[in-house]
């Protein structure tokens, strides 16, 4: 007994408690990722807004639904080819994406003669991916000139559109 009494006034000494508690524990876990199709956008159409007397000048629409609507002193001509410029987004099937247009004015050139287009619009509403594509249009304003000289212009670089998942 006295050795029991010893031993227990030891182990308090030394700070150890003659109550073994457990001092640690140990869980696991694994881990695991899902790889989706990457987001892709391809030019399927690109923007035409077709025939134009300029006469006094004004401002062409274009809607994302190839329409044309003239605003000003100017006449929309048959002939040519009227197209919104039109994208194929592919990408994983039910996710949804946001789509950046082009921002501000660009010009549209035929030598020293110019042309501006700008206020960008599409029918892409939001939603998701069915079938793993969608197809969006963009229309556009183009501001013709009084006189505007004769001739084809067209854009002087490239407009960029981006597509993003959400």
């Amino acid at each position: 007994m006295k050795k029991k009494l010893t031993l227990l006034c030891f182990t308090f000494l030394l700070g150890i408690s003659p109550i073994f508690s457990q001092a640690s524990a140990t869980a696991t876990f694994t881990a695991s990722a899902t790889i989706i199709q990457p987001i892709g956008i391809t030019t399927t159409t690109n923007m035409q807004f077709a025939n134009i007397d300029a006469k006094n000048g004004g401002v062409v629409i274009l809607t994302p639904e190839n329409t044309r609507i003239s605003n000003g002193d100017l006449h929309l001509v048959e002939g040519g080819t009227v197209s919104a410029a039109s994208f194929e987004i592919t990408g994983q099937k039910g996710y949804t994406f946001g789509i950046s247009l082009p921002n501000g004015s660009h010009r549209l050139t035929n030598g020293s003669e110019s042309l501006l287009l700008q206020d960008f619009t599409t029918d892409y509403k939001g939603g998701n991916l069915a079938r793993d594509k969608k197809t969006v249009r963009i229309g556009a304003s183009l501001i013709v000139n009084p006189n505007q000289q004769p001739g084809d212009y067209k854009t002087t670089s490239e407009l960029q559109v981006t597509v993003n998942y959400n």
